[in-house]
């Protein structure tokens, strides 16, 4: 099983000492979905959603979240960033929403990638709650990341929806 590093040898919660470790090149990617009303998805089609530019709001939502990880999840090191991109795509059932994270640094940047994702998706939530309140944002995962002493992942493959989303999904419309 592998060590938990942010817990210390009685088990309570503390900041991992990075100070001893090598800066590195340092990449990550996550990804995640919001699912909504065939309606909801005509409009974002349409850019006639009351709000405005869902897709460019949640992209600039998206990338000053992940600058500002280190301010929301407890033990996370600030990091400089050197990049952040997020993107959304408008599918069939809802949005599609990737984000890319890099550093230079001595702690790796899934956080920030997934942090990017999260607030990406609540923000298409935020801008279409008026005429979609049952949208479930759902699938967010690490997808990759390069990098540091533990090396590289990239996850088996997409899990495509998650079949109690979409039975909640089913329930809401």
């Amino acid at each position: 099983m592998a060590e938990l590093t942010h817990l210390d040898s009685q088990g309570h919660a503390h900041m991992v000492d990075v100070a001893n470790k090598q800066d590195t090149k340092r990449l990550a990617t996550a990804a995640g979905r919001i699912l909504l009303s065939p309606s909801t998805v005509r409009l974002l089609r349409d850019g006639a959603v009351p709000k405005g530019d869902v897709l460019g709001v949640a992209r600039v939502a998206g990338i000053m979240a992940a600058k500002r990880t280190s301010e929301l999840i407890p033990l996370c090191h600030p990091l400089p960033i050197s990049s952040v991109n997020v993107d959304l795509e408008i599918v069939e059932d809802g949005v599609n929403i990737k984000a890319e994270a890099a550093v230079t640094g001595k702690t790796g940047v899934e956080m920030e990638a997934l942090t990017a994702v999260s607030v990406a998706a609540l923000t298409v939530y935020d801008m279409v709650k008026a005429v979609d309140r049952g949208a479930v944002m759902t699938d967010i995962r690490l997808v990759s990341k390069s990098g540091g002493v533990r090396g590289d992942y990239h996850a088996a493959s997409d899990p495509g929806p998650v079949s109690s989303a979409e039975k909640i999904r089913e329930q809401t419309t």
